[in-house]
């Protein structure tokens, strides 16, 4: 076993308990860590977007009126779950606060959603509210009358800017650049109508506890359809002290700016981003758009940035375009990297561009997320470092016996960051936690000499396009509903832009011949862009087992 500094965790049930030790100050739950950072840097930035910066004292303020809304003027309840549905703006952190300060249940919920996708989220987890951008409302409308949800809050781009501003830059994103399909959600209010509402009066005051739910982060584990991950606020609190000490020795309270292009709807971005540097009085810049790389890189010159939170693919592509090799990069001092797998390639080049090294580390959902980070300074390219404070790390071959050092195995984790389970999937949540506590995590994994873990294989089947998680089951399903397909296998192939994109293999009916543009218009309408496959061929029979189960790791070979 690996840093096991956990054996009295089997007394406490998952998301339970914070460590006494990772915890001094004593936050009971997130909203603790809001009121430590926006009464102690009040009158610092927390956070910009598109050239609007809000305060710690602002967020806070804010962050109340929202609070206020729900409790006054809605029939919602501590423990009902409410969805999230925005990019990287400030009306982000403002409605996450505070839903969680009227004892509301996040639903993080991404904007590239298709109707379908999102129907089987807001239905999963119940929820009763959705706070949606504009740009993505039509989908809400879409299916609404198919869910439990009551409250929708609509908002756009620009809400929080200057009068002139908002309407402004609002009128362009929608009839000049048309961005905003039409919809129809005459009972929605709007964030700014919210807001105002809110303000007219304080909200009640919300007790929360270690143990209760804050945020339901849907992902499909290694397989099969999305399934809500219990993060309970001991988890976050836990987590974020966790990455915090890897980090203290190296961040200024109050100095520094962090670059934040992952969306903070990911357990990743929102952990760093949304909790962590609340604690250092940090400045998060939010970039709405990352794959606009020309107005990323205009955006990134108007600051002396100290951190930039990352993944491989985006690190290839900016040190590619030569704009973004005359930025100032003489404040950068961290920048970390996970979401998937870092190459060498991609860290050397960062390091050769900007000076810093790439620190990465390994996480996923269901940890909160992080097991395992590169200790600053002592960084291992090709390693994910060792694992985080309280966590206890066990690598078991196929029998549940660990290991030895250096022999690749199952990575399983324990530690106060585990979540308390599935979302009313007591099987599935069963599925993958050992009689002892561990979280089966999926991925192959070997320990070093030293310390340091090394991921050999990401979990059998997953495909991992731009840091987000592709389950081939879920393409293949889409696919076979094309009446011409009569079996499909999607798999992850090597992309220099993505990491990985989608090739699916598709067996047609007798004599058919494929209709390949109505296959992709299928699959552009059941799934997110960035499920859709990238690539096809079609095959007279897929290789499979001798009980017929496709083979997707021949698939994956030479031909």
């Amino acid at each position: 076993m690996l840093n096991d500094n956990t054996a009295s965790m089997l007394d406490y049930e998952p998301g339970s308990y914070v460590p006494n030790d990772l915890n001094p100050k004593g936050f009971k739950s997130v909203l603790d860590v809001l009121d430590y950072g926006c009464e102690r840097f009040a009158q610092l930035p927390a956070f910009t977007s598109l050239g609007r910066t809000i305060t710690y004292g602002e967020l806070k303020q804010k962050a109340d009126a929202f609070a206020s809304y729900l409790q006054h003027y809605t029939d919602l309840k501590p423990g009902d779950r409410i969805a999230v549905q925005l990019p990287n703006v400030i009306q982000f952190p403002i409605a996450v606060f505070g839903a969680m300060q009227a004892g509301l249940v996040v639903v993080n919920t991404n904007p590239l959603y298709t109707p379908k996708e999102l129907q089987h989220q807001f239905n999963d987890s119940g929820a009763k509210a959705v706070v949606v951008f504009a740009n993505m409302a039509a989908n809400v409308e879409k299916i609404l009358a198919n869910t439990q949800v009551r409250h929708v809050i609509v908002t756009e781009i620009a809400d929080l800017h200057s009068p002139l501003k908002r309407v402004l830059v609002n009128s362009v994103v929608k009839y000049i650049k048309k961005m905003v399909p039409a919809y129809q959600l005459p009972s929605a209010k709007t964030f700014n109508e919210v807001l105002s509402l809110g303000a007219k009066k304080a909200p009640h005051p919300v007790v929360l506890a270690h143990q209760d739910l804050a945020v339901l982060q849907y992902t499909g584990g290694t397989t099969g359809v999305a399934k809500g991950a219990m993060l309970t606020h001991a988890n976050l609190i836990a987590n974020m002290h966790q990455l915090k000490g890897r980090l203290e020795e190296l961040l200024n309270e109050g100095e520094e700016i962090f670059i934040a292009p992952l969306p903070l709807y990911h357990i990743y971005a929102f952990l760093i981003h949304a909790l962590t540097l609340l604690e250092f009085g940090a400045h998060s810049i939010l970039i709405p758009n990352p794959r606009d790389l020309p107005a990323f890189i205009k955006e990134l010159r108007k600051w002396r940035f100290t951190g930039f939170i990352g993944l491989n693919t985006l690190f290839a592509g900016l040190c590619n375009r030569d704009d973004f090799k005359t930025l100032d990069f003489s404040g950068l001092k961290l920048t970390a990297s996970g979401g998937m797998p870092l190459t060498h390639a991609a860290a050397d080049r960062w390091k050769e561009v900007t000076g810093c090294v790439v620190t990465e580390g390994y996480g996923l959902t269901e940890t909160s997320p992080v097991v395992a980070f590169n200790p600053v300074g002592s960084e291992q390219i090709g390693t994910i470092g060792v694992a985080v404070d309280h966590t206890d790390i066990k690598i078991i071959d196929d029998d549940g016996n660990d290991v030895n050092v250096g022999e690749p195995g199952m990575l399983c984790v324990r530690g106060p960051q585990v979540m308390r389970g599935y979302w009313n999937r007591e099987k599935a949540t069963e599925e993958v936690m050992t009689h002892d506590g561990y979280l089966i995590t999926g991925d192959v994994a070997l320990a070093r000499e030293d310390g340091y873990l090394q991921i050999v294989d990401r979990a059998k089947d997953l495909i991992i396009v731009s840091g987000f998680n592709v389950y081939p089951t879920e393409v293949e399903d889409v696919l076979t509903q094309c009446p011409d397909v009569l079996e499909a296998a999607a798999i992850g192939i090597e992309d220099e832009k993505t990491g990985e994109a989608v090739k699916a293999f598709l067996v047609m009916r007798d004599g058919v011949e494929p209709d390949m543009e109505s296959i992709r218009a299928l699959c552009r309408e059941s799934l997110a862009a960035y499920k859709v496959p990238r690539h096809f061929e079609v095959r007279n029979e897929l290789p499979k087992t001798n009980v017929g189960k496709v083979l997707r790791r021949a698939l994956r070979e030479p031909s």
